[in-house]
């Protein structure tokens, strides 16, 4: 993180994402239709959000959320997000999770994905079937830092500096 800016952070988890996958995948991104009607695809990618990114971020469960109007059983609330609450980083958390996840998601598998982290109780809910805000629109652009446990923090400024481009 340190070095690097907004989007540099952000380049690298999507290098390393991407490293993840077996060479030519995904091989054809999935149309948001597809995932909207309820697919095996979507019951898939919760089956597997759950259990993979327990190591991570700690419990989770599927939940019930609202996408475009309909609820639908395609959102994982992320019970204490261990990875917000061990670096107790607002930038941290949106420039090396929440906005290279998103991305992934949306951007290489055609999953639309929203990720919704409480700076409050340290929890997380993720979206899928939403698509993310402009980086600029999200409540997250504005959000300070947490100058009592950040190390990096910057007290005196209202929006963690490292949410800056």
């Amino acid at each position: 993180m340190q070095g690097r800016s907004r989007m540099q952070q952000q380049e690298v988890v999507r290098e390393v994402l991407l490293s993840m996958l077996p060479p030519g995948a995904p091989a054809q991104p999935v149309s948001e239709n597809y995932f909207h009607q309820q697919s095996g695809l979507q019951n898939s990618m919760l089956a597997l959000t759950v259990p993979f990114f327990h190591w991570l971020v700690g419990p989770s469960e599927v939940v019930e959320v609202e996408v475009n109007g309909e609820k639908q059983k395609s959102g994982v609330h992320i019970k204490k997000c261990r990875y917000l609450e061990n670096s107790g980083c607002v930038g941290m958390c949106v420039n090396m999770c929440k906005i290279p996840t998103q991305d992934f998601f949306t951007n290489e598998f055609g999953l639309p994905l929203t990720m919704i982290p409480n700076f409050e109780d340290m929890s997380c809910e993720m979206v899928y079937g939403q698509a993310p805000p402009p980086f600029e629109e999200d409540p997250v652009f504005t959000q300070p830092c947490f100058a009592e446990i950040c190390s990096v923090a910057n007290p005196s400024s209202p929006v963690c500096h490292k949410l800056q481009a």
